[in-house]
């Protein structure tokens, strides 16, 4: 086997460099030993690679290179056994088929209006000139949107505490005492409830009960003219013919409510602070969105291409999703002139492909107008990953950013509370902000000839 150059320094230590400065530390690794390099985890060697040849291979290259689920483990105590990572083969590709319907086209479309109605509905608690964090409001929109276009939920009882339990399960993941304990030799270990790993285990056997519930009582009043995600999967049979069972649709729910809401409200919150920090972004913005005139079509929203342009450069220069997930090599192959054994790991290092100056010149600059300049492979831009993995939600990611960020600025002047660079934080697969981006409601802005009152009100 012939491996790439890599850091020799121990795991743990390049783990606390990571974790400490993600971005800076893989900036330092690509500018010593380039677009492909071997990072070792014990004697399997991980094989990055951030150059577009080496990632269309390790996608197209099938047969000797397998996106195995065993490989995403590590998140089945968040989406279940049987969630959508955690699949291999034929059983992957239709439960994958199964849960993209609803993340496409007609029903897609349908939503867009409920999307901004909730964005209008949570900004409008937001008191006039009372400081908040961004990213706890648009993680709020997000995880509703999810709920409603996943399960169909949106209100009662049981839709306040499964949308309690999300949000809690990811505040909790991202505390510094979380973060701290779990980077110890005992961190992960399951000590009971009052344990940070135990207490995350007890919050996520919640969620999986009120899951189950749900699932069993809606088989049992089975409607086929709704149009969520867990009817679709109630009605599905799987391969063999057979209903899909209570607990396999209760995993299938997972993935997609988790990405909805923490992988887009990131994105969100990131877009808001972009478009913010960069004044000549957002008058761009404004004008394009205010040629729609008062309360637009949202399918006019989203096939705005300034408003399209500044969403993918978020997610090019700050992705929500660093790496594609992981693949196996299965037997030998060569990738970038080099001989890769059976056991080694490749990944997709999607931050260093987006910064490569190659593709996008001065890249640690916010500029959507390469969007509008040039358009990209998806081996050179790939925020949802690619290949047999590829994000299901991405596609409704984008339609989501789209519509809540114009719901917002057609609406509300906001205004960043610290001027200071927002600086990013790793927890888990996101790069989310480190301080939440703190912001305040100005006032709302008028549209021409509308007389409207300021709407002050209290959190």
């Amino acid at each position: 086997m012939n491996l790439p150059a890599g850091p020799k320094t121990p795991n743990w230590l390049l783990n606390q460099q990571f974790q400490a400065d993600p971005f800076g530390y893989m900036d330092a690794v690509y500018k010593r030993y380039g677009d492909i390099v071997t990072i070792m985890s014990d004697s399997t060697p991980i094989v990055h690679v951030s150059n577009p040849s080496g990632i269309k291979q390790i996608f197209t290259s099938t047969k000797e290179i397998i996106a195995r689920g065993a490989l995403n483990s590590n998140f089945a105590g968040g989406t279940g056994n049987q969630g959508v990572l955690q699949l291999d083969g034929f059983r992957h590709k239709h439960r994958r088929k199964l849960l993209m319907q609803a993340f496409h086209g007609e029903r897609m479309q349908a939503c867009g209006q409920r999307i901004c109605e909730l964005t209008e509905k949570i900004m409008s608690q937001q008191a006039i000139g009372k400081p908040f964090i961004a990213y706890r409001t648009i993680e709020d929109i997000t995880l509703r949107v999810g709920i409603e276009v996943v399960m169909g939920l949106c209100e009662g009882e049981r839709y306040d505490k499964i949308k309690h339990l999300f949000a809690s399960i990811i505040k909790y993941q991202q505390s510094p005492l979380y973060e701290i304990v779990t980077q110890l030799p005992f961190g992960q270990r399951d000590l009971g409830q009052w344990s940070p790993r135990g207490y995350i285990l007890h919050l996520q056997r919640e969620l999986f009960q009120l899951l189950y519930a749900e699932v069993e009582e809606r088989r049992e009043q089975a409607d086929p003219s709704r149009t969520d995600i867990l009817s679709d999967l109630i009605f599905a049979h799987d391969e063999t013919g057979e209903p899909l069972s209570n607990e396999e649709v209760r995993d299938l729910l997972l993935s997609p409510i988790f990405a909805a809401q923490d992988a887009s409200g990131t994105a969100l919150a990131w877009s808001l602070y972009w478009i913010h920090h960069l004044p000549g972004v957002r008058e761009r913005l404004l004008e394009e969105l205010d040629c729609l005139g008062k309360d637009p079509d949202p399918m006019s929203i989203v096939a705005l291409p300034y408003l399209s342009a500044v969403c993918n450069e978020v997610l090019r220069i700050y992705p929500t999703q660093l790496f594609t997930f992981p693949r196996l090599v299965e037997s030998p192959v060569n990738v970038m002139g080099y001989e890769l054994s059976p056991g080694t790991v490749l990944l997709g290092n999607i931050y260093l492909t987006h910064q490569r100056k190659d593709l996008y010149p001065e890249p640690k600059q916010f500029q959507p107008e390469r969007f509008l300049e040039k358009q990209f492979s998806p081996y050179e831009f790939l925020p949802f990953g690619g290949g047999a993995r590829t994000c299901i939600g991405g596609a409704f990611a984008l339609f989501e950013m789209k519509l809540v960020l114009a719901t917002i600025l057609s609406r509300y002047q906001l205004a960043l509370v610290d001027k200071r660079p927002e600086k990013p934080k790793f927890g888990g697969l996101i790069c989310y902000p480190a301080s939440g981006v703190k912001m305040l409601v100005q006032s709302r802005r008028q549209h021409q000839g509308e007389s409207q009152p300021l709407v002050v009100s209290s959190i």
